[in-house]
């Protein structure tokens, strides 16, 4: 059986989490990190030794980064739908899996936890403003994209949608006022109908973190 090692509150591994829904494919969730702990021990270390969640076990296979984790899932549970078999086709998932983790990813963090995850009287005002208007701009880019395309790759979900609206949840219901972004809302009202995207990504917050934890 596939393990998935990490929290399920974590960015990261929630990625992982609603691929392996979407795949429909049975799995063991091995809670790790936070105040479980444990990503310094040394078998933890053999799996990925920078010591951080999610790790993928799959038979003798050990993946580790979230969205190489979803494209080997893609790749081997889902070839020819998820996983577009044509190297051209699939890199219009690949350049946006590639853009979420180089660019929309470090900035969005930065905005949820210097103000959701941060203490109202802690927060550094001037770094969330500039972290919001980069989202702001980031979230332009993909809103024209999405007005040309009904999903990341063209006219069906495909893996390229999980890592980019990952953190759509948490960006439209933290309590930030967010642009108007009609090509993304429409996108992201689409997969809310997907069952593996409301039991793994519209997770209520205090649930998953409590508003003052750091």
């Amino acid at each position: 059986m596939i393990k998935i090692l990490g929290r399920r509150n974590a960015y990261n591994v929630q990625k992982v989490l609603w691929t392996l829904g979407e795949l429909k494919i049975s799995h063991q969730h091995i809670d790790a990190g936070g105040s479980t702990g444990g990503l310094d021990h040394p078998k933890f270390i053999e799996m990925n030794p920078n010591g951080r969640i999610p790790v993928l076990l799959d038979s003798d296979v050990t993946i580790w980064e979230s969205n190489s984790i979803v494209r080997y899932l893609c790749a081997t549970y889902s070839a020819g739908s998820l996983w577009a078999e044509a190297p051209a086709e699939r890199s219009l998932a690949e350049r946006w899996m590639d853009w979420e983790l180089a660019s929309l990813q470090p900035v969005f963090l930065d905005l949820f936890w210097g103000y959701y995850r941060t203490p109202e009287p802690l927060r550094n005002q001037d770094a969330i403003q500039k972290a919001s208007q980069r989202c702001e701009y980031l979230f332009s880019i993909l809103d024209n994209h999405l007005g040309l395309h009904a999903f990341i790759a063209g006219d069906r979900f495909s893996m390229g949608d999980i890592p980019v609206a990952t953190c759509l949840y948490r960006y439209f219901e933290m309590g930030l006022v967010t642009p108007a972004v009609p090509n993304i809302r429409r996108w992201y009202n689409d997969l809310a109908q997907r069952k593996a995207y409301r039991t793994h990504i519209m997770t209520p917050f205090d649930e998953l973190f409590g508003r003052q934890s750091f």
